[in-house]
């Protein structure tokens, strides 16, 4: 007998021997490494979790998970976890019985054995799997650290719930990080280890799974886990006694953890090109996961913004009933002044239906918003010397004062800074359109600018230099490759910033001429702390004169006040200009207030079609036309209150006199005549007209060009022109060809791919 034991233990240690020997430790599965971003709202609230594959999964270190956590499993999982060789002999056993007699089937695994499953094994249950567990658990014991295992179970676990990990399941459970749960909620995501599915209080998959069933097997194992603690040394009764006083820490529902419907997609895009873009973080690194990415995006003014273009939406465009209402879009963003903080975007009606982000880059002109950038040029660099040379220095220039008069006259002959009449290269005369055909005769600039005249500005484009308006623009905050090509209509609004560095360079009139980039993300962190911190980063920079800045403030107050912004009023001081551009294809107002600036934008464009081409907005919701103190200052407004409310009510700066009152040609140093005042009320009837843009210019009048102004020696070509009718635009962003046809039906080429404007018609 005793040699026949002898044998057989020889037999069997000499077959444990080889099994070890044979089996190797393998290589992670690639899933067990699989992480997940996880998105946070500027408040810390979790927005969603995203990229890395199907699980959600982000991987902390242990010093991270709280002692709580990590004795709760302990003591529920495997209580003699860092005295044992890895294997439990006696769990095995019993659960060789259990399942023999026919009960549920239990794995009697110690955590190095669950960490090995979930590392480097599938989740079979067949005795191959089994033993190879048991084989690769003695050499993990063996050859890791204690520790290293702990922290590897923790962060690969299953906690229902579609959570991997404890910090995705602090998330999912109870919206915090890991490193800030309490005993009791530690207790309970242990609870879930036992079997998420029948531990979830919110139910599962199953008759058995209800959400009383649940909720009642969840309470048992909580209270069960405390006292376990208490039993095996590692919580204090007194303590234990107080968490169970306190009573079960009910989770919160469960939310949809990559859902990206709706806005969220477009802020999780906007997040990523970010980072992508400023720090040194690739898109590849980016799509493996594993980041934490702390947004500036503010939840309530996403909802507010949301909320006020979906409300003009379904009481105005009505796709069913007008034709002309087909492929209407919106898109707009606020950013913080003096921070330069994106604080909310609206990038379409749904990320997973209209993929272009409006709030981000569209090729949209915005027409007379650009109008404050030639304002604040005046101020800064002042008019030019007509009897001096093309280059002057400020010396020789003279400021410029909002008092200042120009003709404001209809079809006014367009004159270089010098006087001579200006040409194209064609030959001919320019006479720019107003509104309406309106007459204004002579205005100050501060009257053209509240009724948005066009022909006193494209004057005094010419007069400054539209090189210096050019500066004023990317001063402020715009970007180079989304100015259009210089020609003298760049002073309209030819360009299409998007909208949220239009609300930038706006806030940065509202910040008294500090300009601040916009930006979306404050910190992204991975498991080894933080890899950026916007902090280090910002700059904010001298942009304007604050007496600039705060003098185009008090212009465009003037224009909410009592010009074609009325419809912005809000019950606080506002700033802001309306636009629209050249066959009402598109419509904008951007404001802001001392704490906050705001961009909205209409159009129309199918976004679904092979050829991207935006159409005229006449007729949509009912309107005759459509301008920027229609349905955007509708939208600003309504947002703009939802968004303010409950914060305190600020002035502007006042502003001081700045420059002399210049007269441009042909306005006579006369008062300011009654043709000021517009014929129609502002809100009807702005002097943004279809028209006002270059892209449709009167008859006699030149038409833009991907080539720069002949007369403008610092212009520069931003890309290749079509030379047909209907031919695309360079590829660096030229406009397109002209409309060559006599008619007024044929629209000129579309813009080239980086960002040039339409192309212009000529009528004959």
């Amino acid at each position: 007998m005793t040699g026949t034991f002898i044998f057989f233990f020889a037999v069997l240690l000499g077959a444990v021997g080889i099994g070890l020997w044979l089996v190797e430790v393998p290589t992670a599965q690639a899933a067990s490494q699989t992480q997940k971003n996880v998105y946070y709202w500027a408040d810390g609230k979790q927005m969603v979790v995203s990229g890395g594959g199907d699980l959600n999964r982000q991987i902390v270190p242990l010093s991270k998970i709280p002692k709580s956590m990590q004795n709760a499993v302990i003591s529920a999982e495997n209580a003699s976890f860092y005295d044992d060789s890895g294997v439990d002999p006696m769990g095995i056993a019993r659960a060789v019985v259990n399942m023999a007699k026919g009960g549920a089937t239990q794995s009697g695994s110690t955590i190095t054995q669950q960490f090995v499953k979930n590392t480097y094994l599938d989740q079979s249950q067949t005795l191959t799997r089994k033993v190879k567990e048991l084989f690769i658990s003695i050499k993990v014991g063996a050859t890791k650290d204690k520790d290293y295992i702990l922290g590897s179970y923790l962060n690969t676990a299953y906690y229902g719930r579609g959570a991997y990990g404890c910090q995705a399941a602090a998330r999912a459970y109870f919206d915090r990080d890991c490193s800030k749960l309490t005993p009791s909620q530690s207790a309970f995501l242990a609870s879930t280890l036992n079997g998420p599915n029948l531990y979830d209080p919110n139910g599962g998959y199953g008759a058995a799974a209800t959400k009383e069933a649940n909720t009642k097997r969840a309470k048992q194992r909580w209270e069960w886990t405390l006292r376990r603690e208490v039993a095996v040394h590692r919580m204090p009764r007194t303590e234990a006694q107080k968490w169970i006083a306190k009573g079960f820490p009910m989770p919160q529902n469960p939310k949809v953890a990559t859902n990206k419907q709706g806005q969220i997609g477009y802020l999780t895009d906007l997040a990523d090109n970010y980072i992508i873009a400023q720090t040194g973080i690739s898109k590849s690194q980016l799509d493996k996961g594993g980041y934490q990415i702390h947004t500036t995006f503010d939840r309530k003014k996403i909802g507010e913004l949301t909320r006020a273009v979906e409300k003009v939406s379904k009481e105005s465009i009505k796709p069913k009933e007008r034709e002309v209402d087909k492929h209407v879009q919106f898109g707009g963003a606020s950013v913080e002044p003096k921070t330069g903080k994106i604080l909310a975007i609206y990038g379409g009606k749904n990320a997973l239906e209209h993929y272009r982000n409006n709030a981000d880059y569209t090729g949209v002109q915005v027409g007379s918003t650009f109008k404050p950038f030639v304002m604040a040029a005046a101020m800064t660099n002042g008019a030019r010397d007509p009897k001096g040379q093309r280059e002057q220095p400020d010396s020789e220039r003279t400021l410029v004062s909002p008092s200042s008069v120009y003709n404001g006259d209809n079809k006014v002959t367009l004159r270089d800074y010098d006087g001579t009449v200006w040409h194209d290269k064609d030959g001919k005369e320019w006479h720019q359109r107003n509104d309406g055909d309106e007459d204004k005769g002579p205005i100050s600039l501060r009257t053209a600018m509240q009724y948005s005249v066009n022909t006193p500005f494209i004057q005094l484009g010419m007069d400054v230099g539209t090189d210096k308006v050019r500066d004023a623009a990317l001063a402020a905050g715009l970007n180079k490759e989304q100015l259009s090509s210089i020609t003298p209509t760049f002073s309209l609004g030819t360009s299409a910033p998007s909208a949220i560095r239009l609300a930038g360079a706006y806030a940065t009139f509202a910040a008294s001429g500090q300009q601040a980039e916009p930006y979306s993300v404050e910190r992204v962190e991975d498991k080894n702390g933080t890899v950026y911190d916007h902090k280090q980063d910002a700059e904010v920079k001298r942009a304007f004169d604050s007496n600039v800045a705060n003098n185009v403030t008090d212009v465009l107050e003037n224009v909410v006040q009592h010009g074609t912004g009325t419809s912005a009023k809000i019950g606080r001081p506002v700033a802001g200009k309306t636009g629209t551009t050249d066959e009402n294809k598109s419509a904008w107002f951007s404001g802001y207030t001392p704490q906050l600036s705001t961009a909205i934008g209409m159009w129309r464009v199918d976004d679904q079609a092979k050829s991207q081409k935006f159409l005229s907005m006449r007729g949509v919701g009912g309107q005759k036309t459509i301008h920027g103190a229609s349905f955007p200052a509708q939208i600003w407004a309504d947002y703009m209150r939802g968004a303010l409310k409950g914060v305190p009510v600020k002035n502007f700066p006042a502003a001081t006199p700045i420059g002399q009152k210049v007269f441009g040609e042909d306005a006579s140093p006369s008062p300011t005549p009654t043709t000021d005042k517009p014929s129609e009320s502002p809100s009807e009837s702005p002097s943004e007209s279809p028209s006002e843009s270059p892209s449709e210019s009167p008859s006699g009048s030149p038409t833009p060009t991907g080539t720069c102004d002949p007369l403008d020696l610092d212009c520069q070509d931003n890309g290749g022109n079509g030379n047909g009718g209907n031919q695309n635009g360079g590829a660096n962003g030229g406009p397109g060809g002209p409309s060559t046809s006599p008619t007024t039906e044929d629209p000129g080429g579309p813009g080239g791919i980086f960002g040039g404007p339409s192309g212009a018609r000529r009528e004959e």
